[in-house]
This record gives C-alpha cells, sequence and structure tokens, in this order.
C-alpha cells in the first residue's frame, strides 16, 4: 500500500512538473491522426518518445533519430536505437518513464499500444500522435505523417517515392505469374500460429504471389502439427517476433515428413521477422525477400 501510494505521488508530482510542456498556439502546429483525434505539436519537436520499435526504426529512417529520448524494447535498428533509454515494451509501455523523460510529442501505434495508457500519457499534457501502419498503403501514409511532424517531409517523401518504385516493380513481375504456391506462414512456434485473411502478413503473402492456405478470419489462429499436414501446404514460411527460439529445429521438424509437398519440393524457409512484418521502409525488401522465396525465377536478385 506504502508503495502505490508513492507511485501515486510521483506520477501527480511528474504530472505538475509536465504541465509546463503544453504547447502554446503560436508554437505549435495542429494534425488530425488516423484515430480522428487533433493533435497540437510543437512547430519543432526536440524531444520524442517512440512507443514501438517500427516509430524508432521510422524516425531514424528520416535522420531525425537525434530526436529521440525514449524508445520501446526491441527498438534494436538501426544499432544507435539499441543505445537510447527504454521505456518499457510497446504493449506495455512504463508511463512514469514515458513522463520524466519530458517529452515534447510521443508516437504511438493504434494496433499495439493500450488505448488507456496514451490517454494517460495526453492527460499529462504531452502531445501523443497515433499511426496504424496495418498494410503496405498505410506503412507509407505512416512514414509520411511521421516526416510531416518531425520537419522531415522532404526526406519521407523521398522514401516512400522510392518504396513505391520498387513495390511497382514487384506487381508488375507478379502479374504473370500462372501459379501461386499453397504457403504456410508460420509466427509461432508453440503453440503453432499462423495468419489469417485481412492481416497485413497474408496481404504480403498475396502480393508477392503466394496463396495464404489459411483462410480463417481469425487474425492469428492456432494449428496442431496434424492440422498443418493435412492442408498439405506447397510452402512453409517460419518466422517468429520470439528472440531465443531454435527455428532450424523446427524447420527440421517439418523436414522429418517427408510426404509434405513443401519437403518434396525444398520450400521450407526461415526469414528475419523485421525485416518481413515490421512496418518500416524496410518492408518493401522484406517483400521483395518473400517474392525472391515464392518466384525465384523472377526474383534471382532480390536479398535472400
Amino acid at each position: 500500500m506504502k508503495n502505490r501510494a508513492l507511485r501515486v505521488i510521483l506520477i501527480l508530482a511528474l504530472g505538475m512538473f509536465c504541465s509546463g510542456l503544453s504547447v502554446s498556439p503560436g508554437e505549435a502546429k495542429t494534425f488530425t491522426d488516423t484515430t480522428g483525434c487533433t493533435v497540437t505539436v510543437p512547430d519543432r519537436p526536440l524531444r520524442v518518445v517512440s512507443l514501438a520499435p517500427s516509430i524508432t526504426e521510422i524516425v531514424f529512417s528520416l535522420e531525425k533519430g537525434s530526436f529521440l529520448t525514449g524508445v520501446t524494447r526491441y527498438s534494436d535498428y538501426p544499432e544507435a536505437a539499441k543505445k537510447l533509454p527504454r521505456v518499457g515494451s510497446y504493449i506495455r509501455p512504463e508511463l512514469e518513464t514515458i513522463v520524466s523523460l519530458k517529452p515534447d510529442l510521443c508516437l504511438a501505434v493504434k494496433d499495439g499500444n493500450p488505448e488507456k495508457v496514451v490517454e494517460r500519457i495526453k492527460a499529462f499534457g504531452i502531445p501523443v500522435y497515433t499511426v496504424n501502419p496495418d498494410g503496405i498503403d498505410t506503412i507509407i501514409r505512416s512514414i509520411n505523417e511521421i516526416g510531416d511532424l518531425l520537419n522531415a517531409t522532404y526526406k519521407a517523401r523521398a522514401i516512400t517515392g522510392a518504396m513505391e518504385a520498387q513495390l511497382a516493380s514487384i506487381d508488375r513481375a507478379i502479374a504473370g505469374v500462372a501459379h501461386k504456391p499453397r504457403l504456410f506462414f508460420q509466427i509461432g512456434i508453440s503453440p503453432i500460429v499462423s495468419v489469417g485473411t485481412h492481416t497485413f502478413l497474408d496481404e504480403m503473402i498475396r502480393r508477392a504471389g503466394g496463396e495464404n492456405i489459411v483462410t480463417s478470419k481469425t487474425p492469428y489462429p492456432r494449428f496442431s502439427k496434424e492440422q498443418v499436414l493435412a492442408l498439405a501446404p506447397e510452402m512453409i514460411i517460419i518466422t517468429s517476433m520470439a528472440r531465443n527460439d531454435d527455428f532450424e529445429s523446427v524447420k527440421q521438424g517439418w523436414e522429418s515428413w517427408p510426404s509434405l509437398p513443401a519437403v518434396q519440393m525444398n520450400n521450407i524457409h526461415i526469414v528475419n521477422s523485421d525485416i518481413l512484418d515490421r512496418p518500416t521502409p524496410r518492408v518493401v525488401d522484406g517483400l521483395a525477400m518473400l517474392a525472391a522465396l515464392i518466384h525465384p525465377t523472377l526474383f534471382k536478385e532480390a536479398v535472400r
């Protein structure tokens, strides 16, 4: 009880301290974020807290990494991001730590950051701008939005322009494919978890010229090994947000079933989850990598 009281006093004290962070109209600009909220931010935000690894990477890609005063756990790209103060995980941000850093802007993600925590940050007078990069188009939009917030509009448009050009090249190559391999995309190991329809990774599979063998509307359905074997995928992609799993042993586990089409076709692959499913500028490289695995003769020069 005593510790809880001390925590409350600390938060209230930080709140009083941070009340001076509110931006006066003459020094501010106003945006509407993807949640429909009007956000007033400093004309030149210099103390930014990122509430997701993807946002951290986007800020660095815009050459504004020096603005970051705090980032979430697993913000590990580029290398400089590893040296920044941590503010908890993106699903459990630490309110006291965030407030103590005295940010003049927090950047959040709609799918991941708890709404209650975001509202509590706002209650301290700290502007929070939320992006929603849940597909390739919205990733591009999010990069442009963050670029506008951080006065890096030109750099953002250069990045997204290059992404759009690479996407168009991939789309042209895929447009003529006659066969789209039936693919099982494994993102969880124990239990086995895949991706359903209307998810970002489902879009990646389809855009790379594959067919997602999972037709469930559940975003991330679980499977038994027997269920996967019954689906008879022609390709298995293994990736995970977990950091310490032995992916090679998982691959070998599937390879022990010689009747599996993916085994017969030597079509089981381990991929870097960060490049493939982290919504950042690198996601287009991830798409090219996936397309190269699915249609190797079309993408001989793609990063494998």
